[in-house]
């Protein structure tokens, strides 16, 4: 916080010396409760006052250079409950792939404009079209599969309506633009529906690829309670068509994932831990750069905390001087009538 004074500072020290030194001395020769109680108010009042005229602000914060191309890059992630299948690098959870995958891409096509999209019973945008690699990845690192208790199963197309709209609304404010997609998922169709096409995707792209993450063998999944801390229960999801249940095993369906690809026009790989992601990003180009300055936001100003007070105190003594100047007329009033 810094002070950006109306006065010049000599000048309103001066004038604050003067008046509360004044305020003190009728304080101290007042007689009564009422009219010392109205000296104290009026010291408060000089007070504040001096605040407000010291005008204490919170200074302007100056964003930092930005540099964006010709590029938009939309991730699309499988947030179901699969993703929390430990057959990922050794039994982690298939999501840890895909958050350092997202992380990867980010930063090699650093300038580009990102956007996320995760679906599971439904499809939300976590993130519109941003230039800030960090902020993509730092979203991308908090992804959490759906609550178990709240799975209905999952269809891999649950996306593609929000994206035809994201995609054609980006179209049409900014045809030139190059539009890449990642869809970062399983494959794994849990409902008895048939996946639709993504083929009306196809005309608004120009690349991406399809990335697939888990193992024909399976594994348990995660349950997940809505609480991401380390202090949860560790428990597994249940497979109740069988009796007793046993823990239901989530497999990775690569055809389905190359029937994704195949509609997008797009290459189809299977992620494995520590693989670099240049092969999902060949013939991806950012475009040549355009940086912009950083902008200066606005200070935020403070001396309306304190004038809030002030004119509550002000409104006080303002009623009790008019009820003392009527109390004053009221006899000389009677004096004249009599």
């Amino acid at each position: 916080m810094i002070l950006q004074p109306v006065l010049p500072g000599v000048l309103l020290v001066l004038f604050a010396v003067i008046l509360i030194g004044f305020a003190l001395w009728q304080l101290i020769v007042a007689r009564g409760r009422s009219a010392k109680l109205s000296w104290g108010l009026r010291i408060v009042l000089v007070l504040l006052l001096v605040v407000i005229a010291a005008r204490p602000v919170i200074p302007a914060t100056q964003s930092g250079p930005s540099a964006s191309g010709g590029l938009e890059v939309y991730f699309v992630v499988d947030t179901t409950s699969s993703v929390s299948a430990e057959d990922w690098d050794g039994g982690q959870p298939r999501l840890v792939g895909v958050k350092s995958d997202i992380a990867a891409i980010a930063e090699t096509l650093a300038g580009a404009q990102f956007s996320l999209v995760t679906f599971d019973a439904a499809a939300v945008q976590r993130v519109p079209l941003t230039t800030d690699a960090t902020a993509i990845a730092g979203a991308a690192s908090v992804i959490t599969p759906e609550v178990s208790y709240y799975s209905r199963g999952s269809t891999i197309d649950e996306a593609v309506p929000l994206l035809e709209q994201l995609l054609g609304e980006a179209s049409e404010e900014n045809p030139g633009q190059q539009r890449v997609l990642f869809y970062l998922g399983d494959g794994e169709q849990t409902t008895a529906t048939q996946p639709g096409s993504f083929e009306t995707l196809l005309p608004f792209l120009s690349g991406g690829a399809v990335l697939g993450y888990g193992t024909e063998q399976g594994a348990p999944m995660l349950e997940f309670d809505g609480y991401a801390d380390d202090d949860s229960e560790v428990a597994y999801l249940q497979d109740y068509s069988v009796t007793p249940p046993v823990e239901a095993i989530s497999r990775i369906d690569e055809a389905a994932l190359g029937t994704i690809a195949s509609q997008l026009g797009l290459s189809y790989l299977h992620r494995t831990a520590g693989a670099s992601v240049d092969e999902a990003l060949a013939g991806i180009d950012v475009g040549e750069l355009t940086v912009a300055d950083g902008e200066p936001g606005s200070p935020v100003e403070l001396y309306w905390i304190f004038a809030i007070p002030f004119g509550l105190i002000a409104l006080f003594e303002a009623a009790r001087i008019a009820s003392a100047v009527i109390e004053l007329r009221s006899p000389r009033r009677k004096r004249a009538t009599s």
